[in-house]
C-alpha cells in the first residue's frame, strides 16, 4: 500500500470516529431503544376516521419528512418500538412532546399529481417527539395505521370529531350520481366500516355525516341500478369526500354509483 493511500484510509478513519463521537454526545444514551408506546384509549371510531384517506390533486408541501432511524441496519418500514429520525429541530419550532400525523401520497399512476393524476394522501399514523436538537429530532411511533415508511411527511396532530348520522332517511338524488374513486394504496373494493373516497365534495353540497346510497350498473338493459348499500361521509373538500361504508349487500367497487340523501326543498 503506498503512502498516499496509507494516509487516505487513515483519514477517512479519524474522520468516522470523530462522527460517531459527535453522534453519540447529540443523542441521549439510550437511543438505540425507544420506550414502550402508552396504550392508545380512544373509541375505534375516532381511531378509523384518523386513518381514513383522502385525495389531492396538488403536491402536498412536506418540508417535515422521517429521514431513517435508530437501527443497527439501514431500512425503510418502521414500526412502534423503533426510533426514527425527523429533519426538524427547536428550529423549526419542534418541541419533545409534540404529536405529528404520518402521512404520505399515493399517486394513481407513478407520474405527476394533477387534475388527471390525483393522488391518495394516507395517513400512516401519528408519532410523539422524543428527542430533538436545532436541525434534527427523534420520535417515537405512538399509533400505526399502516407500515411507516421511509420520506413520509409530517402534519400537526389533532383528534378527528365524530360527526352523529343523522335519523332522517331522504330519499336518494337520482340523475347526480357520483362514483367511487379509490381508496388507501389504490384499493378498489371495500366492505362495511371501509372508507373510500368520491367525487363529490361541498361544491356539490356534500357536509359532514351527510348519507350515501351506493349502486352498481349492470348494464342490463330496461333494468334499475342495483343498490349495494349504505355510506356516510366523515370527511369532506370541496371537490372530493371521504366516506364510511355502514351498510353492505355486497362489496363496492371503484367506479360504483354513489347518490346523496338530500331532503327535497
Amino acid at each position: 500500500m503506498n503512502s498516499r493511500l496509507c494516509a487516505s484510509v487513515s483519514y477517512w478513519r479519524v474522520a468516522l470516529w470523530l462522527a460517531s463521537g459527535v453522534i453519540a454526545m447529540a443523542m441521549p444514551a439510550a437511543a438505540q431503544r425507544a420506550p414502550t408506546p402508552d396504550p392508545i384509549d380512544l373509541p375505534p371510531d375516532v381511531l378509523a376516521l384518523a386513518c381514513a384517506p383522502t385525495l389531492t390533486f396538488e403536491e402536498p408541501p412536506t418540508p417535515l419528512r422521517i429521514t431513517g432511524s435508530q437501527h443497527a441496519s439501514i431500512h425503510k418500514n418502521f414500526a412502534p418500538g423503533e426510533l426514527i429520525t425527523v429533519n426538524g429541530g427547536t428550529d423549526n419550532g419542534i418541541e419533545v412532546g409534540q404529536m405529528y400525523y404520518i402521512r404520505r401520497a399515493v399517486r394513481r399512476e407513478k407520474r405527476a399529481i394533477g387534475r388527471d393524476n390525483p393522488a391518495v394522501i394516507q395517513t400512516s399514523g401519528w408519532l410523539r417527539i422524543y428527542a430533538t436538537d436545532r436541525t434534527m429530532s427523534l420520535a417515537t411511533i405512538t399509533y400505526p395505521c399502516d407500515a411507516v415508511h421511509l420520506d413520509d411527511y409530517l402534519e400537526p396532530f389533532a383528534l378527528p370529531t365524530i360527526t352523529p348520522v343523522s335519523a332522517d332517511r331522504a330519499p336518494a338524488q337520482r340523475g347526480n350520481y357520483g362514483r367511487i374513486m379509490v381508496g388507501n394504496d389504490n384499493r378498489r373494493s371495500f366492505g362495511k366500516g371501509d372508507h373510500f373516497v368520491v367525487d363529490r365534495g361541498s361544491d356539490h353540497g356534500v357536509t359532514r355525516g351527510a348519507q350515501f346510497v351506493v349502486y352498481r350498473d349492470n348494464l342490463t338493459p330496461g333494468n334499475f341500478l342495483y343498490e349495494l348499500g349504505e355510506a356516510v361521509a366523515i370527511d369532506v373538500s370541496p371537490e372530493s369526500s371521504t366516506l364510511q361504508v355502514t351498510l353492505s349487500r355486497d362489496g363496492f367497487r371503484v367506479g360504483d354509483y354513489v347518490a346523496l340523501r338530500k331532503s327535497p326543498r
